[in-house]
């Protein structure tokens, strides 16, 4: 159940470049770690550790980065690695994590026994 924030969350990307992958109308994930990061994105900025504002214009840079790079039809194209990429920035940015402390906690994550296909690439 969505409380008021995620209403807004979701409505805020609705039609958007940035809109997330939806079947149904429902917010869709193929490997696990997508929903994570995905809540984790909501989660800190609903508890204002930023403006979730700030988070989709990241977003949306991130995108446009990508599209510089590889044009839109490149098969490589993954919207939850250019939200990773977002939410990294951002938590940098908003002094939650340092970049020594990301990547510190991706290589600990990393190593971990996961299945391969659950972990970003």
């Amino acid at each position: 159940m969505y409380t008021s924030f995620e209403q807004f969350v979701a409505a805020s990307m609705l039609g958007e470049t940035d809109a997330p992958p939806r079947n149904n109308g429902e917010v869709l994930f193929q490997r696990a770690w997508e929903g994570r990061a995905f809540g984790m994105a909501v989660a800190l900025s609903k508890k204002g550790h930023y403006e979730w504002e700030d988070f989709r214009r990241e977003l949306i840079s991130s995108i446009a980065e990508w599209e510089d790079q590889h044009g839109n039809d490149d098969p490589e194209w993954d919207y939850y690695q250019r939200w990773l990429v977002a939410l990294e920035r951002v938590l940098i940015e908003s002094d939650l994590l340092t970049y020594q402390e990301l990547e510190s906690r991706t290589k600990e994550l990393l190593t971990r026994n996961k299945e391969p296909n659950d972990l970003p690439g």
